[in-house]
């Protein structure tokens, strides 16, 4: 790789909105004139994006299956269909020795790096990372991603932990947790990662996570995407750098609340000594954290990459005309801060049947759920949704993705029973199941609506694992 001009803060230099040429994405969107006198407006351009990602993005299969020979494939694709456009280079190799590799574009002063999958459990960004260059290579002739192009020098990093992602768990194959080894540098992922920093010596990065499907925006919505600037020392002490990833996140608070309005969340700015965004600010690279977190409805996956691709592109143009200089900073220091308020499903106010030879009760059945790789018996590896019982009992002060009115309706441990069929049973009481429905639980549900003396209807199976679909 060449030799690379320093970004530098100073670099991003504001520009007379006025005289800015309208967002690239009205250029990539058909019926969408551009008009040169406009002002760049994130929510606006957010809806743009989002138009051009439906018309063009490919189907990578649910972000989980994303492994390491399915990332080089993709990677060998965008350099053919960007050619002249991207370089690639391996920068180093996991612990099993898979390549880890970094892919840059543009010529501009201003360098800017983008990882991803430090924890290999943690992919909805990888796939966005590749939709992006699909996107950009498409457009590459077009004005806008030209202005791109020529205001700044975007680095990706889509898989900084391949070995974690064949296994889809957090932790490399040593069992390090690779963000919080910035300091011991035991893994050969995270000196990678700090070598390559060190190198390009970025005006701003972007370290793209995934969080807890637990995580709620306040206490009510789901945190789709949580938000942070990240400090570097235990005083949160605010610097120009500080003050440049509040303001990207606030453009990336407005395109993406475009789209899921209430959604966005601020995750807590607590000062990690040992995690490499906290050190990476501290080396000089002010830090933009990006979690992807829950999303309601069957198509979550697809939804959560399109929200990635928004955030990232509008936060780019922003970069490159200047408009970030202008950004409220405000916008990010009022979002709500990450909670733990959300189940995936939340059955309220059933009779639960323990099947332990305890008498149903009523209450309220949570279900939370996390995303898991499993194999058939043919080794093919199909990613799940897996549900399971996190807690019963008077949940009205928690929200899910999926609320169900269970009441009159009793709740019971499924053995074998089909939606819509009749079944008899005497005595709740003594109902014994193999599975008891207690917290931990994590088989599936029957809903049964009493249809006179000892007759039920089963009017709802719920699934406690649900096979992801494409992207």
């Amino acid at each position: 790789m060449s030799s690379l001009n320093r970004g530098s803060v100073n670099a991003l230099r504001p520009l007379a909105l006025a005289a800015v040429a309208a967002a690239w994405v009205f250029a990539l969107c058909a019926g969408l004139g551009a008009n040169p006198a406009s002002a760049q407006d994130p929510a606006r351009d957010a809806l743009g994006v989002a138009r051009v990602w439906e018309a063009e993005h490919i189907d990578y299969g649910p972000p989980a299956l994303v492994d390491h020979a399915r990332l080089l494939a993709r990677l060998d694709a965008a350099m053919k269909e960007g050619a002249g456009l991207y370089t690639m280079e391996q920068i180093g190799q996991s612990v099993e020795g898979r390549s880890i590799n970094h892919v840059w574009f543009g010529t501009g002063p201003t360098h800017v790096l983008l990882w991803s999958q430090m924890h290999g459990d943690e992919s909805t960004a990888t796939s966005a990372l590749l939709d992006v260059l699909h996107i950009l290579a498409r457009h590459q002739a077009d004005s806008p991603v030209q202005r791109l192009l020529q205001q700044l020098t975007i680095h990706f990093v889509p898989m900084l932990n391949p070995d974690g992602a064949q296994r889809f768990q957090r932790r490399n194959a040593q069992g390090i947790d690779i963000n919080r080894d910035a300091l011991l540098l035991q893994a050969p992922e995270g000196r990678a990662l700090k070598a390559l920093r060190d190198r390009l010596q970025p005006a701003l990065g972007f370290n793209l996570h995934n969080q807890n499907w637990r995580t709620s925006a306040g206490k009510s919505k789901p945190a789709s995407i949580s938000l942070l600037a990240v400090a570097f020392d235990e005083a949160r002490t605010e610097t120009p750098g500080r003050l440049l990833a509040k303001r990207t996140c606030a453009i990336i608070r407005q395109s993406v609340e475009a789209l899921a309005p209430g959604q966005v969340a601020r995750y807590d700015d607590e000062f990690e000594v040992r995690a490499f965004g906290d050190n990476v600010t501290k080396w000089g690279t002010p830090v933009v954290l990006i979690e992807t977190g829950p999303y309601p409805g069957d198509s979550a996956d697809r939804e959560l990459i399109k929200l990635n691709v928004v955030a990232i592109l509008t936060a780019l143009d922003a970069l490159a005309t200047g408009a970030v200089q202008g950004a409220d900073a405000g916008l990010y220091t009022s979002l709500p801060i990450n909670d733990s308020n959300l189940f995936t499903l939340i059955a309220r106010n059933a009779s639960i049947v323990p099947g332990t030879g305890i008498a149903p009760f009523t209450g309220d059945l949570a279900l939370g759920s996390s995303r898991v790789v499993k194999e058939d018996p043919k080794g093919a590896r199909q990613a799940v949704q897996a549900l399971r019982v996190d807690d019963l009992g008077d949940m009205r002060v928690f929200d899910a993705l999926e609320t169900v009115d269970a009441t009159g309706l009793f709740a019971v441990t499924n053995p074998g029973w089909k939606e819509g069929e009749a079944v008899q049973v005497a005595d709740w009481k003594a109902f014994k199941s193999e599975r008891p429905l207690a917290v931990g639980a994590s088989s599936d549900i029957a809903l049964l609506r009493p249809a006179g003396t000892g007759s039920y209807t089963v009017v709802r199976i719920i699934r406690m694992e649900r096979q992801l679909g494409s992207s």
